[in-house]
């Protein structure tokens, strides 16, 4: 989606920053809370060897991880910038795998052809589901997987409109009808979906599901995001992971 390109196009500078640090981590960690893969236990046991496509790999920092371990990675992004801070990262680094700038809606690569797809938000939640999924499943060889991290559908119904006010403990939205949010004060869109819209989407594309990982922050844990405190996200999931399977 153009406009949510434009939007992370903007950030150079502090992307630059991020990606260095999620380039430079030794361990895989996930989300908000960066919790490790090694209680997370996101990605597949084996990845050796294995085709992956990141949709909205942004800085193409969890394509690096996946690199280190033996994965063969391909990185998408419809925003240039982010790319662009990714080849600067490979050269640092010395580690470089293709990166393809495309929507997650609509990705230039071939069908049935990669052993995992993946997207630590990126497309998980900057673009519209009805449309990333089943291209996401159209990606995927029989028995790959689909693994995705997002805002949890509570954090989302708990998160007033305005940025800075972080989640409360009373609901601020329906539920019903949930798919694309729009802020007051911020020109990106998201896209967010109740458990059942989720399922029922998946199953439809050939999915199914194996788990749904609600990640908890570690002990002593400070949320780096005004939308959420790690005091609210010990009690209620902020973020969840969705792991699904190609018939």
């Amino acid at each position: 989606m153009k406009i949510n390109a434009d939007v992370w196009n903007a950030k150079h500078d502090e992307q630059l920053a991020i990606a260095r640090r999620g380039w430079g981590s030794i361990e895989t960690s996930w989300g908000i809370f960066k919790v490790p893969e090694r209680e997370a236990h996101l990605l597949p046991r084996e990845v050796e060897g294995r085709r992956v496509v990141e949709l909205g790999c942004g800085t193409a920092y969890v394509s690096a991880w996946l690199a280190r371990r033996g994965a063969v990675p391909i990185g998408v992004d419809p925003a240039m910038g982010q790319l662009e801070i990714a080849r600067i990262c490979q050269d640092e680094h010395g580690l470089h795998f293709p990166l393809v700038q495309g929507q997650g809606e609509h990705v230039p690569l071939a069908s049935n052809s990669f052993d995992l797809v993946i997207s630590e938000y990126g497309a998980a939640i900057w673009a519209d589901p009805l449309i990333w999924i089943p291209e996401a499943a159209r990606l995927l060889r029989s028995g790959g997987e689909l693994v995705f991290l997002g805002n949890s559908t509570l954090l989302m119904l708990c998160v007033p409109e305005y940025e800075g006010i972080p989640a409360t403990r009373e609901i601020q939205r329906a539920q019903r009808g949930m798919h694309r949010f729009e802020w007051p004060d911020d020109p990106s869109i998201e896209f967010h979906l109740g458990h059942g819209d989720w399922i029922r989407l998946l199953t439809a594309n050939d999915l199914e599901v194996i788990d749904l990982v609600e990640l908890w922050p570690p002990e002593g844990a400070v949320s780096p995001y005004p939308h959420v405190t790690a005091d609210w996200a010990r009690f209620w999931p902020c973020e969840e992971v969705w792991k699904a399977r190609k018939r």
